[in-house]
């Protein structure tokens, strides 16, 4: 990697050496050329005016004539030279004494004086107005581009996928050697054209760090994506024009591109989802309906066998068995179809004075008969806890946490149920032991259809209980939530309720006397 790496920055440093040699021959060839011809009239001019015995003043101003024209090139060097070469043919021609550089009088110094500072000012002044002239046109030729570049995006069907090909649109309009783009949503690196400066691992760079970045000696520059906010990525540029007015707007033109698609993509999963959730509740309650049958039936027939006549021991624990499992099985497809419903519909409870105290026992009192091979104790912190809610759904919500509870533990362990009032609300924890949600999936817990990666595998289920029984929680404007511990094995989740305002001032008055 290291030798990869100083292989890369030599070839890098070998390129701009090469620009920059380049560079500089172009402009001596330019200097040359065009003090070539200044001198070329200067001597043209020399030869007709010294046979024609022109004065010393006619010469001086015309030679003044010439060094303005050159100087009208815009190079200042070419004029120079051009300058000094029209004094000498001045001082060497037409000034006493002839045919001699000497000078007699100082004074003929303010010719070359002159033709100079005559040079200097022109070439300022027509440098000045052909960089203004360039940058008007650089001005017009961006924007006519970035308008081109923007047609050609719009015409992108939103369905398309951010890849090469639509990288080829930037990289072909101003002409650059490569161009990288990273997407954040879908964790990929495009690219097009080939880099000679890892151009990749720049974009990727430019992410991380979230800093737009110049390398004005590679000719790299790369910026950050962003749209209301939020970063949704990085593009990295290699040989691009003026990247300082240029690269901004490019970013924003890959940013409003990257956005649009992302947009579809969230809306045709958004539309997808919709669809898939008619099907599921069709398939639900057909299947809700289909089971109920056959179980009625089973009920029906194991308790026929009971009236039947006298059964041998072993027999009457085989008809118990059935009923028992029947049963079980009714119960599971009422609820997994009450928690489909109450997954795609709005949680409407239907309020009524209860004892959560009570409930909470009838729910152990059920999940101990069943055979899950734990144990389920219940601790209570007091007898008697009146709160306005719906006991149906409140009695799913307890089942769904008994249930996670017991499928997530290790068989032979214990998982506890407590209920304690303080503050105005009834607050119930159900704890198992063995088992611990990561630290990254904490906050991802109480997801629809989510399932951590370990428990996926693990155990069967749909991903909807957390979430259905929050939103029984918060229907009772109550809470649900996942309780921190300081032991390293074992899960509390902890379900609140209010109290009743008549609960409340009795609890009140106990706590006054």
């Amino acid at each position: 990697m290291l030798f990869s790496y100083e292989k890369e920055q030599t070839g890098v440093g070998e390129v701009v050496k090469a620009r920059t040699i380049h560079s500089h021959l172009r402009r001596l060839s330019q200097i040359s050329s065009r003090s070539l011809a200044g001198a070329l009239v200067i001597g043209i001019f020399t030869f007709i005016a010294f046979h024609l015995h022109f004065s010393v003043a006619g010469t001086s101003a015309i030679f003044l004539l010439i060094v303005m024209v050159q100087s009208l090139g815009g190079d200042f060097a070419a004029a120079a030279v051009v300058s000094v070469i029209a004094f000498g043919s001045l001082d060497y021609f037409f000034t006493e004494p002839l045919f001699s550089f000497a000078v007699a009088d100082p004074l003929d110094f303010l010719d070359l004086t002159a033709f100079l500072v005559v040079a200097l000012v022109v070439t300022r002044l027509v440098t000045r107005l052909r960089i203004e002239v360039k940058a008007t046109k650089m001005e017009r030729l961006r924007t006519e581009r970035l308008f081109r570049l923007a047609q050609e995006l719009l015409l992108l069907e939103p369905r398309a996928v951010v890849d090469a090909t639509c990288l080829h649109a930037f990289r072909i309009v101003f002409q650059m050697r490569a161009v990288c783009l990273f997407d954040v949503d879908s964790g990929e690196l495009h690219c097009a054209g080939e880099s000679r400066t890892a151009l990749a691992e720049r974009t990727k760079g430019a992410y991380f760090a979230n800093k737009d970045m110049d390398d004005h000696s590679a000719w790299v520059s790369t910026r950050c994506l962003r749209v209301g906010g939020k970063t949704l990525g990085a593009i990295g540029f290699e040989d691009l024009d003026d990247p300082g007015l240029t690269a901004g707007p490019l970013a924003a033109l890959a940013a409003t591109f990257l956005e649009r698609i992302h947009s579809y993509r969230n809306a045709s999963q958004a539309v997808a989802t919709a669809q898939s959730e008619v099907y599921r509740s069709a398939i639900l309650d057909a299947l809700a309906h289909e089971f109920k049958t056959p179980l009625a039936t089973i009920l029906a027939a194991a308790g026929g066998i009971h009236e039947a006549g006298p059964l041998r021991p072993e027999q009457e624990e085989m008809t118990a068995t059935v009923e028992t499992e029947a049963a079980r099985l009714g119960q599971l497809t009422t609820r997994l179809l009450r928690m489909a419903r109450l997954d795609r519909e709005q949680v409407r409870p239907q309020m009524e004075y209860i004892d959560v105290v009570a409930l909470a026992e009838q729910s152990v009192e059920r999940y101990a008969k069943l055979r899950t091979g734990r144990g389920i104790s219940l601790l209570k912190g007091c007898d008697y806890a009146e709160s306005l809610a719906d006991p149906e759904l409140l009695r799913l919500a307890l089942s769904q946490l008994l249930d996670n509870a017991c499928k997530y533990s290790e068989v032979g362990s214990t998982v506890t149920l407590s209920i304690d009032v303080h503050d105005g609300i009834v607050a119930i924890r159900v704890s198992n032991t063995g088992s611990t949600i990561p630290s990254i999936e904490r906050h991802r817990i109480f997801e629809r259809y989510y399932r951590g990666p370990e428990t996926r595998n693990r155990v069967s289920g749909s991903g909807l209980g957390l979430y259905v029984a929050r939103k029984i929680a918060l229907a009772h404007h109550g809470t649900l939530e996942l309780e921190d511990r300081t032991s390293l094995t074992g899960t509390t989740f902890r379900l609140t309720v209010p109290l009743s305002r008549v609960e409340i001032q009795q609890h009140e008055l106990r706590a006054a006397t």
